[in-house]
């Protein structure tokens, strides 16, 4: 058995990442993955075409996921759409970045600037916000203390109204968990790294053009196994043990034993594997992943090809929906995300509410055909002082990558690319090349 090599279970975005590190870097890694195919819960649904389980906008904060997708021949500029940042809704407000925040330098100005600016909100908001923003630029974006968003919002005196309208709808996307129950900590340290940041790009959108799948697992796939690693889909392990060389993983393929191991599972399935490893006081302190979980419905209408929305991004207001996404030729997704009323409704009470709301915006009447799929823990609830899993674990040559893994992020693909990347150095001894040092979210 060689000393390089390296098992990732899960080939989720976390997996995929460690195994392009490690792989570039000359070990020998076998990627295992339970479902036919790489990408997890952010891949293009099996029989669909382009339809994804769920519908996932990308920052341009996400360097690191950026860098990954370049260093295996994939240009992000081309296979998706890069919008300034705009937040607009089917009430009226409109809040717009201005082109110049593609300057280095003055993207912090900007935020400002576009809200000074905004349509649908009172000039008396408009000056309080302004303040909040540059306030907590000079604070470095850290509350007092962890509170939920709704509570911190409040202490710092921005408007029910404006809260509703536009920061409760910015946390659900960022966080995927109500501004009644998310962690401040989490959603300022997003603001910071998109709306705060001061580097170009940060804020802007990024609309994919391809599917989920072709985004990045399907290349990582191709990529990974031009260059000699060993990707094994439809495989779930069944036992993970330590051996006198390293690890052994017992699947349905038979016994396989490797010098060192990354998990890369969701949360809900890490203590699974754990369960039969040895105790030590060590593991008996080691923190259990999170166990509250938050889903995410996406609804894809097929409207008429000449369907469209006045923004490819739309936050819905007044309703059931919660944001709108203009996929191009008549197809348009809804998201709705965190616990809320939806999930007491039937798939068709669901369709229809949304399509009446898409209705009022396009004038498209006629009710359309949909697909309608739910995750139903899509994320970790991003809940105030949430312990988080260390990457290095008690037991020697084992290593954990996820986003419920890195600790100043919600669950982002981001945060599970900067998992994997720390993981495979982690298993390396930290040998490995820190490309991304400095990269944010």
């Amino acid at each position: 058995m060689s000393r390089e090599n390296i098992a990732i279970i899960g080939g989720g975005w976390a997996g995929i990442a460690a195994a392009i590190e490690l792989t570039e870097a000359g070990k020998q890694v076998t990627l295992i993955e339970a479902a036919p195919s790489l990408g997890g819960r952010a891949k293009t649904v099996d029989g669909k075409g382009t339809l994804d389980n769920g519908q996932h906008i990308l920052s341009g904060a996400y360097r690191d996921t950026l860098a990954l997708m370049r260093r295996i021949d994939i240009d992000p500029e081309k296979i998706m759409q890069r919008l300034p940042f705009t937040f607009m809704d089917n009430a009226g407000m409109r809040l717009a970045m201005p082109d110049a925040a593609n300057l280095p330098g003055a993207n912090k100005l900007c935020m400002v600037w576009g809200l000074l600016r905004a349509r649908g909100i009172s000039l008396k908001t408009k000056w309080q916000t302004a303040r909040w923003m540059l306030r907590l630029q000079k604070q470095g974006f850290i509350p007092e203390e962890d509170c939920t968003v709704r509570e911190w919002l409040a202490a710092a005196g921005q408007p029910p109204e404006f809260c509703e309208r536009f920061w409760e709808p910015l946390c659900l996307a960022a966080l995927n968990t109500p501004a009644s129950k998310a962690s401040a900590r989490l959603f300022a340290k997003v603001l910071q790294d998109t709306l705060g940041s001061n580097e170009a790009g940060s804020s802007d959108l990024l609309l994919p053009r391809v599917s989920f799948s072709e985004l990045l697992p399907n290349p990582a796939a191709r990529w990974l196994t031009g260059h000699g690693a060993s990707v094994r889909l439809g495989c779930r392990v069944q036992r993970l043990s330590p051996s006198q060389d390293g690890w052994k993983i017992e699947s349905l393929a038979g016994e396989e034993v490797f010098s060192r191991v990354i998990i890369a599972v969701a949360p809900q399935h890490l203590p699974a594997l754990l369960r039969e490893l040895p105790e030590s006081t060590e593991s008996a302190r080691f923190p259990a992943p999170p166990a509250t979980f938050s889903p995410i419905a996406s609804v894809y209408f097929h409207y008429p090809k000449a369907t469209t929305l006045p923004f490819p991004l739309m936050a819905l207001s007044g309703g059931i929906g919660q944001w709108l996404v203009d996929r191009g030729d008549g197809l348009i997704a809804a998201v709705l995300s965190g616990m809320s009323a939806w999930e007491e409704l039937s798939r068709e009470e669901i369709a229809w509410k949304l399509h009446l709301e898409i209705w009022s915006i396009t004038g498209v009447s006629t009710f359309p055909e949909f697909d309608l799929f739910i995750e139903k823990r899509a994320t970790f609830a991003a809940l105030p002082n949430l312990a988080r899993c260390p990457q290095q674990t008690p037991w020697q040559g084992l290593f954990l990558a996820g986003d419920y893994c890195w600790a100043n992020y919600p669950a982002t693909l981001e945060g599970a690319v900067k998992s994997g990347l720390e993981a495979a150095r982690l298993s390396c001894g930290r040998q490995l090349k820190n490309r991304f040092e400095g990269g944010r979210m």
